[in-house]
């Protein structure tokens, strides 16, 4: 990616990086051919790449948090084996 947005006189964020990962995808399949087409085939793989461009997004923002979903059980407070030894005690009334 660094390499396309230089070429191109881009910043690399302004790349996208899911058609970075399909270039390099796909050029494992072409990875058999004689390296002087391999050369050619780079160069037009850069060239596509610096291309495929980022969309304006303003005021995109998300939380880097983890929303806990509700559960139909407690959560688990105490050691594992302290839990399973209170369940397998009989029970007082």
């Amino acid at each position: 990616m660094l390499q396309a947005a230089l070429k191109a006189k881009r910043s690399p964020r302004e790349l996208s990086f899911t058609a970075a990962l399909q270039t390099i995808a796909a050029a494992w399949i072409t990875a058999a051919i004689s390296t002087e087409r391999q050369q050619l085939l780079s160069e037009l793989r850069l060239e596509h790449l610096a291309s495929q461009r980022v969309g304006q997004r303003p005021n995109r923002v998300e939380p880097r948090a983890i929303k806990r979903r509700p559960k139909p059980h407690d959560l688990l407070t105490e050691p594992r084996d302290l839990a399973r030894a209170k369940l397998l005690q009989p029970a007082t009334t």
